[in-house]
């Protein structure tokens, strides 16, 4: 997938988005913080919560500082995106530096603070336990803290308009131009976190910038609706994916039964909740059953949507083609766990509906493609990187339109973290413009 832009409204330098609170200053981290220590201590458990801050101290006094000093370089030199290192003078010590720097492609294209908060995710993806690690990206931490960046940059409400959605069997956000009228384009997004973590709630800030994004690029009424999925282990498969489906329904009343305006997208898992309802959509017979729990093959499967638009999917939850970088954040080996306790009992981790990746039948990937094929980005450097390359090329075998993106030196679910992280407002944006182009070519609107 191409990073080139021909829409003037999405180059970099032109007009910003609405929402558009600017990059994260370090009195941000101190505010989220204050709101996560309380939560975590009601939601987690005072002796959990102190425990798994002492386990975590060798990591951050000892480990981060040492690996942070040697792998950008000696002596430390904290710079933005361009920036020089000084090299020893012996030239054996010079060639020597060189290979390492090149074994660590992430920390040499990122800033300080980006370096170290992906250090800090991957120690805490491999070693806080799920029921600590869902509280940073809970509801009760992810508002109050958008609230403050709001109120930060002088915005006493949301400068986009959304609101939480709650129905019999599902519930999520939608984030809507004017609620009133028909959208011209829907996005219908699920969040990642390795199925035991995560929110919409977490990811609102990225969903209403993507909106004012979608706005400049020309959609007059383009709305986002990011379901609020259960997580494992209150509900394994396929409660996700029955939720999933129901969303897709919801998506579709709203559109007037208009697949035409809609685009599937998430993120890692929400990338793979995205690929088993296209996979339903696709086979009738394993579908019934799996999202009704019973046998109804004369009722109708909704149509398949006009695009999807895949970050970092997460196509196979157990394979031996996961392995771990330098770089990325993600280890191979819990993520083998949560892909096994995603499946539970009902499911191996090999079948279809719950793997995507799974799945060779060139047919059934035909009927379940979207009408305008696949968009699919990923990093070089992230762990699942071999299996989504796997995967592009079976969509390829199968004549199914999908263009694919490989981010040089990129780790997982770059768009998204980059909003978070990055320390210039070009480079928070600049995922997001790219697939937001390759959705205006796809998908024009009114």
């Amino acid at each position: 997938m191409s990073h080139q832009r021909t829409d003037p409204s999405l180059a970099p330098g032109r007009p910003l988005p609405a929402m558009n609170l600017g990059t994260v200053a370090y009195i941000d981290c101190l505010i989220f913080c204050l709101f996560l220590a309380p939560t975590l201590v009601w939601k987690a458990g005072l002796f959990e919560t102190v425990w798994c801050a002492l386990q975590a101290l060798p990591f951050l006094l000892l480990k981060l500082p040492i690996t942070i000093i040697w792998d950008r370089g000696l002596p430390p030199f904290v710079g933005r995106r361009k920036r020089t290192i000084r090299w020893e003078t012996e030239r054996g010590q010079r060639n020597q530096r060189h290979q390492q720097l090149q074994q660590h492609p992430f920390s040499q294209r990122v800033t300080l603070f980006e370096d170290v908060v992906v250090r800090c995710i991957r120690y805490a993806f491999a070693n806080v336990p799920p029921r600590i690690g869902r509280v940073f990206f809970a509801r009760e931490v992810a508002l109050p803290y958008l609230w403050f960046r709001l109120l930060r940059k002088g915005h006493f409400g949301s400068p986009i308009y959304w609101r939480e959605h709650g129905d019999t069997g599902f519930r999520g956000i939608w984030v809507r131009k004017d609620p009133v009228k028909k959208p011209d384009l829907v996005l219908y997004y699920l969040h990642g976190g390795g199925f035991s973590m995560g929110s919409a709630h977490f990811y609102l800030e990225y969903l209403l910038t993507w909106l004012g994004l979608l706005s400049l690029a020309g959609y007059q009424n383009a709305a986002i609706f990011a379901l609020e999925y259960t997580l494992v282990p209150d509900a394994p498969f396929p409660a996700q994916v029955r939720e999933t489906w129901k969303g897709y329904e919801h998506v579709l009343d709203v559109t007037h039964n208009d697949p035409s305006v809609v685009c599937v997208s998430g993120d890692s898992a929400g990338a793979t909740l995205v690929l088993c309802l296209l996979l339903c959509l696709g086979n009738k017979r394993l579908a019934v059953p799996t999202i009704y729990g019973r046998e109804e093959l004369d009722r109708l499967l909704p149509p398949t949507p006009a695009l999807a638009v895949l970050i970092s999917p997460w196509t196979m939850l157990v394979s031996t083609r996961h392995r771990n970088t330098v770089s990325d954040y993600l280890d191979a080996q819990k993520l083998c766990q949560y892909g096994v306790q995603f499946a539970g009992s009902y499911a191996s981790a090999a079948n279809p509906l719950a793997s995507p990746g799974c799945c060779r039948d060139a047919s059934w990937w035909k009927r379940a493609s979207p009408k305008r094929g696949f968009v699919v980005t990923y990093g070089t450097q992230e762990v699942l990187a071999p299996v989504i390359e796997d995967f592009v090329d079976t969509l390829r075998e199968a004549e199914i339109a999908v263009e694919s993106r490989a981010e040089p030196g990129g780790i997982h679910a770059w768009p998204v973290a980059s909003l978070f992280l990055s320390s210039s407002h070009e480079g928070r944006l600049d995922g997001l413009r790219a697939l937001t182009y390759k959705i205006r070519q796809r998908i024009p609107g009114s």
